[in-house]
């Protein structure tokens, strides 16, 4: 596959940029032609409301996919969390490369982890989902903590702290490993603490399905087993019937088996290969008083259908413990 630049679109953010810059490198190795990213500005970027008020779903990626389908540009990088978890008629999600951290992470002052806050810190983060289960933490071991919703880049968030506006600030790991600036986390968060968000960490690479050229050469970025984790935690996300910005935490992984560290498939000392995959999720309100989570483990999906079928079955199982009641809590 030769000819001419492939146009890449992203938004202008420099944590966007820098993971687009990643793809592209990928993509021109792959398919031998220069890719030249083109910056394009979504309303999510532009808007300074709350991403609860303006309906989060969808906001950092409408622009990128609306030049997709007008043939301004050949394929689009997202933040796989940003996406929709309905299909769309007229482009196909052609890769999925492997996963970053999916862990968030706590940038704090003095080198403060989460366990040294002081009474009445107060934590800077722009999700429901974090503020429900960092609130869950404080009533669980007494604390209080004070959650200050914020929005920004990297470099906004982090000088809230530097200033001393904040006692810390919540952050994906992915994000600050992609701009070079993982060296300021203070403390990763346990996933047994704060489930990140679906998807959280992955990337998402699309193209027209009309495109079935490209289609094919993109599909050698994916990853089969990021893939078969994120999208059993969209389908958990989907079968909850919520949005990005809705409280939800879910986290497809390997499980430990007898402190047995494993990557996806590692020979046990019996020489057997482990293929369990375990699936967390996690809906709060966000004062902390309520949680439902459940968990489930079962063989590592094969088929789109059943990684699907594994969020559905842990969404039944939250459902019928009432998470659906707890969704609309949503403001910070």
């Amino acid at each position: 596959m030769t000819g001419k630049a492939l146009r890449l679109g992203t938004r202008r953010s420099k944590l966007a940029m820098a993971q687009s810059g990643q793809v592209a490198d990928a993509v021109s190795q792959v398919t031998g032609r220069p890719v030249e990213l083109v910056p394009i500005t979504t309303y999510g970027d532009t808007s300074r409301e709350h991403l609860s008020q303006i309906g989060g779903t969808g906001v950092f990626v409408a622009a990128l996919r609306d030049a997709l389908v007008r043939g301004e540009v050949d394929f689009a990088v997202h933040s796989l969390k940003d996406l929709p978890t309905a299909p769309h008629d007229e482009l196909v999600l052609a890769a999925v490369p492997e996963r970053e951290d999916p862990r968030d992470v706590l940038i704090g002052r003095d080198a403060l982890k989460l366990t040294d806050l002081p009474r009445g810190a107060r934590i800077g983060t722009g999700a429901a989902r974090r503020v429900a289960q960092l609130n869950a933490y404080a009533v669980a071991r007494g604390l209080e903590f004070e959650t200050v919703p914020i929005r920004g880049n990297v470099d906004t968030r982090i000088g809230y702290v530097t200033s001393g506006e904040l006692d810390a600030v919540v952050l994906a790991a992915a994000g600050l490993n992609r701009v070079g600036r993982s060296d300021e986390v203070t403390d990763f968060l346990s996933v047994d603490t704060v489930l990140p968000a679906p998807g959280q960490g992955a990337l998402a690479v699309e193209c027209s399905v009309r495109d079935t050229e490209l289609t094919a050469a993109l599909a050698e970025l994916d990853d089969p087993f990021t893939r078969a984790a994120v999208t059993a935690e969209r389908s958990l996300l989907a079968a909850l019937e919520a949005g990005c910005t809705a409280p939800v935490g879910a986290l497809a992984d390997l499980p430990p088996v007898l402190g047995f560290a494993r990557d996806r498939g590692d020979p046990q000392t019996d020489g057997s290969i482990v293929k369990e995959m375990r699936l967390r999720g996690v809906v709060g309100t966000t004062d902390g008083t309520t949680l439902v989570q459940l968990s489930t483990t079962g063989p590592v999906p094969e088929t789109h259908e059943a990684a699907m079928a594994l969020g559905r079955e842990l969404a039944t199982g939250m459902l019928a413990q009432g998470a659906a009641g707890l969704m609309g809590e949503r403001a910070l």
